[in-house]
């Protein structure tokens, strides 16, 4: 017989697949920065949050502190690695001032999360009790993961562009949000539920958002191509006239 615990493991293993989905989303946004060497105007915050995010659920789901959560773990440990290749790259192909601010943030969200484990491992001797404050903070650690695109959604809005917003992040945090909703509402875990509930309204809203600036970015980027186009056939064709110019001068000089 199909038990909830069975469901629950199913769900939990889509919601790991959907989840190492969304951590490898932005792949192709960081070959365009490895590409450019430039992180243009990318915003590292997302991968912030999620570093700090993933690091905190995977202290939630040790035994010692929220037994049973294996799944919660193996996913979140997987993404944690992850954030860190994208964070490597930010600090590699960003300028020196936005370097210095990464590396003391991603300093300060480490020294953040050492200190969490070692109270919480020596001091609460209740798994209960460690769950639930661990869980506490990892509820706002997820909130402000699906949150940190407000800044990117805030860009589109007043640019008209959703070229710095990828698309498939956005899809895989509605879906990423779907899936652990579900996992955490059959065997009720509100740590899991009310923040993946919210990140799927905050998915959703990007889904609409890109939506709708679609086809004013495609636009944009069109006549941007244009315009860069002419700029090179115009400046090829100056540098034509100046050495037919030349040259007809030379050859004005050899007849005197």
């Amino acid at each position: 017989m199909f038990s909830n615990e069975d469901a629950r493991t199913a769900v939990g293993i889509i919601g790991n697949i959907i989840a190492l989905i969304l951590f490898l989303s932005p792949a192709p946004t960081f070959y365009r920065i490895w590409k450019k060497k430039s992180v243009e105007q990318y915003s590292p915050v997302p991968y912030l949050a999620t570093f700090v995010n993933c690091g905190l659920w995977v202290l939630y789901g040790l035994p010692m502190v929220h037994p049973h959560s294996t799944l919660v773990v193996t996913i979140n440990g997987s993404g944690f690695v992850i954030e860190v290749i994208y964070l490597l790259l930010f600090l590699i192909y960003s300028d020196r001032k936005k370097r210095l601010r990464l590396l003391l943030i991603v300093a300060a969200e480490c020294l953040f999360m050492a200190v969490l484990a070692l109270l919480v491992l020596t001091l609460v001797h209740s798994i209960k009790l460690r769950s639930a404050i661990v869980g506490s903070i990892c509820m706002v650690g997820n909130i402000m993961m699906y949150a940190s695109p407000l800044a990117v959604m805030k860009l589109v809005i007043t640019t008209r562009s959703v070229e710095f917003m990828p698309f498939f992040l956005s899809l895989f945090s509605f879906l990423n949000g779907i899936s652990w909703t579900s996992y955490a509402l059959i065997r009720f875990d509100p740590f899991i539920a009310a923040p993946n509930g919210m990140g799927s309204l905050l998915g959703l809203a990007q889904l609409i958002l890109y939506a709708t600036f679609y086809k004013s970015t495609q636009r944009m980027m069109t006549e941007r191509k244009a315009k860069s186009e002419v700029g090179l056939v115009e400046k090829a064709s100056a540098g034509n006239t100046k050495r037919s110019n030349t040259e007809n001068q030379n050859g004005n000089v050899l007849e005197v």
